[in-house]
């Protein structure tokens, strides 16, 4: 058996006269080589643009703090203490400072209370003013303290606030022995404010006080002088108990003034006014007048020891 031979096609198609040309292939345009143009300065700024101008930025910042601080650089001035002294009485000649009265009258103006003693249970006119006295806030709730002999045997206790408003009181307590009285009113100003009470006992002879009251009806009426002594002693010349450990002071006080607060130079209370020395007989102010310490007087009310 004969084997047989195999041709490729284009053999077959040379041998029968049919030429196959090659395909075409795609032009292949070969560049000649070009080197890459450099980066320009404006190439690199457009890239880097937010870093160069924060950079910038910073260094022009540095720049101007360091000339501000070069500038105003001064060598620091010591002050003496006759810089301060001038200073000082210059700022009391040119602005005058307000007095301590003053001062002391303006913190406690609306704690001052009006107290009116109305009838005795005997009298045809239950509603005739038996006496007058003045009283100061304890707390706002409307507890009043003034001096027992202010309120002692009327029927009926009215009392009158800085603002106007009236209202009737009760007696909460009374404690003779040091001639006080503890009321509560029945109605009190929406913006009632207590009194800054302080212990006698820092109190100095020869110290500023002031006085606040209505002496005759009339005030309230602010008067000032010093702490004339301590401990001092009193009984009332229609006798009643020998009130003791009293302030003595020259504040000028008169009738009326009874129950009201002696203050120190920072207005706070350190005492109840509650008596005069009166040689007369018509009870004008002789220049001697006496306070119970409000550490005792704040005892009567129940606040907290100073």
């Amino acid at each position: 058996m004969k084997k047989g031979f195999y041709s490729s096609s284009s053999s077959r198609l040379s041998r029968a006269g049919i030429v196959m040309s090659e395909p075409a292939q795609p032009a292949v345009k070969v560049e000649p080589a070009v080197a890459a143009p450099a980066r320009t300065w404006r190439n690199l700024y457009t890239r880097r643009e937010r870093s160069i101008t924060f950079a910038c930025g910073a260094m022009l910042s540095a720049l101007v703090v360091l000339g501000v601080s070069a500038f105003t650089a001064q060598p620091v001035q010591r002050i003496t203490q006759e810089d301060i002294d001038a200073a000082v009485l210059k700022t009391l000649q040119t602005k005058p400072l307000p007095s301590p009265s003053a001062k002391a009258w303006n913190a406690v103006r609306g704690s001052i209370v009006r107290v009116r003693a109305i009838g005795d249970g005997l009298e045809q006119d239950e509603y005739a003013e038996r006496s007058q006295g003045t009283g100061v806030v304890l707390k706002n709730d409307g507890t009043i303290l003034t001096s027992l002999h202010v309120i002692a045997g009327a029927s009926r206790v009215r009392v009158e606030f800085a603002d106007g408003l009236e209202a009737d009181a009760s007696v909460v307590t009374q404690t003779p022995e040091n001639d006080l009285a503890v009321l509560q009113a029945t109605r009190v100003p929406d913006d009632l404010k207590a009194a800054t009470l302080a212990s006698s006992r820092a109190a100095q002879e020869g110290e500023e006080v002031t006085a606040v009251g209505f002496p005759y009806g009339i005030g309230p009426s602010v008067t000032s002088g010093v702490v004339s002594g301590l401990g001092r002693q009193h009984r009332a010349p229609d006798g009643g108990p020998l009130l003791r450990e009293l302030i003595q002071f020259d504040a000028a006080v008169n009738p009326g003034s009874s129950g009201g607060p002696l203050l120190n130079a920072a207005g706070e209370v350190i005492g109840i006014v509650t008596a005069i020395l009166t040689p007369g007989e018509r009870g004008s102010f002789s220049g001697i007048a006496f306070a119970v310490p409000i550490q005792t007087a704040a005892a009567s009310a129940g606040l907290p020891p100073f």
